[in-house]
């Protein structure tokens, strides 16, 4: 398929633009589980790994496709995408320590509480204003994670949904931040959050234990799917609402217990089953009453 062929399937329209990169990052981010789990080392030492290719992705990236160059960039977007990185920091090396912590299902059903507090964070900050459409696809998703949550109050992960939980904080702040500040480079802030990771996890981390097998599969995640869709997630917040859009990426938790069960057979529970079809639901809901109403 030619870049031509590519761009006749983008729609011209604005909103219908920022859905579409919104779901689209939400699907490719659904394999990051995978490679956490093929990673076969510690939390430490996956984190160092994906925040090192993914450095090296965006950065290559920038200098390759913007005519400013790297430099420039990091210039013109200033302390925002600075911000924005150190908040990256925070989400992806909590999402990869829940996810060596508890299941993978737990984690990506906490990660589904983000846009209530995206939507929250944008209310408190930007002053967004939230439809009562988006209100009833959030209570939903709150619904959705009551019945994961009765469910795993006897699984003894509580570390690993902690960790989800800062997490899906960290998510919600970044969503507010890029859309109050459109200008930004995502590719920027996406590269800067896997360089901060990088540094930060390279003390802690066991660097010449690392195989490799290891490092094919982690560069297979850092080099590709996971910051292009970080990097989609980010874009759409300049067409729709904060919320909007993370309510949209909810596809990611919902998909990725489905691929880690078929790939590695571990099963969610059923609490986490049910919680996570009223989630899906609560979305397609949604979806369905936009495209009406346009």
């Amino acid at each position: 398929m030619t870049i031509a062929q590519i761009k006749t399937l983008i729609p011209e329209n604005a909103q219908a633009k920022g859905r579409m990169a919104a779901l689209t990052g939400g699907i490719l981010l659904s394999f990051d589980p995978i490679f956490v789990r093929l990673s076969s080392v510690g939390g430490y030492e996956t984190a160092f790994l994906f925040g090192l290719f993914s450095a090296l992705s965006m950065f290559s990236l920038i200098q390759v496709t913007d005519e400013r160059g790297l430099v420039k960039t990091m210039k013109e977007s200033g302390w925002p995408a600075v911000l924005s990185g150190l908040i990256i920091l925070g989400s992806a090396s909590m999402f990869v320590l829940s996810i060596k912590h508890t299941t993978v299902a737990n984690t990506m059903m906490i990660l589904s509480g983000r846009p209530v507090l995206t939507a929250a964070a944008a209310w408190i900050f930007l002053k967004e204003r939230t439809t009562g459409k988006l209100w009833l696809a959030i209570g939903g998703v709150i619904c959705g994670m009551a019945v994961v949550v009765s469910g795993s109050l006897r699984s003894g992960n509580i570390h690993g949904d902690l960790l989800a939980l800062l997490g899906v904080t960290c998510l919600a702040l970044n969503g507010a931040l890029w859309r109050h500040f459109k200008a930004m480079s995502r590719l920027l802030v996406v590269g800067l959050g896997g360089l901060f990771m990088a540094v930060v996890m390279a003390g802690p981390a066991n660097l010449s234990a690392i195989p490799a097998r290891t490092w094919l599969v982690m560069a297979c995640m850092g080099l590709l799917s996971a910051p292009l869709g970080r990097v989609l997630n980010a874009v759409s917040s300049r067409y729709i609402p904060a919320a909007e859009m993370a309510t949209y990426a909810l596809i990611s938790p919902v998909l990725a217990p489905l691929w880690v069960f078929a790939l590695f057979r571990e099963q969610p529970p059923a609490a986490t089953a049910l919680g996570g079809t009223i989630i899906m639901g609560a979305i397609a809901a949604y979806i369905a009453a936009t495209r009406k109403r346009s």
